[in-house]
């Protein structure tokens, strides 16, 4: 793995973990693809460190039990704004 991903998936490890971010959210800071964010978690991290992809993983999944709840606060919005306007 070269030294420049390597650097990447531990930051961006270490910012979802320190954050609670989701991978959209740390993609767009990281100026990478959601994808490319899953699949350093996922696939790299635990080749890096394993106890850390560990405590990655329990935040990812975290957001991803949540997301229907943004999705719908999201969708509320949504229609209170075009309500008032």
């Amino acid at each position: 793995m070269k030294d420049y991903i390597r650097r990447r998936v531990l930051d961006i490890g270490s910012h979802i973990l320190a954050s609670g971010d989701t991978v959209r959210q740390a993609a767009l800071l990281f100026a990478v693809s959601k994808s490319t964010v899953h699949k350093d978690m996922i696939e790299r991290l635990p080749m890096i460190d394993g106890q850390f992809a560990l405590k990655v993983r329990r935040v990812l999944e975290k957001n991803k039990a949540e997301r229907h709840i943004r999705g719908g606060e999201a969708t509320k919005k949504k229609y209170e704004s075009r309500k008032r306007a």
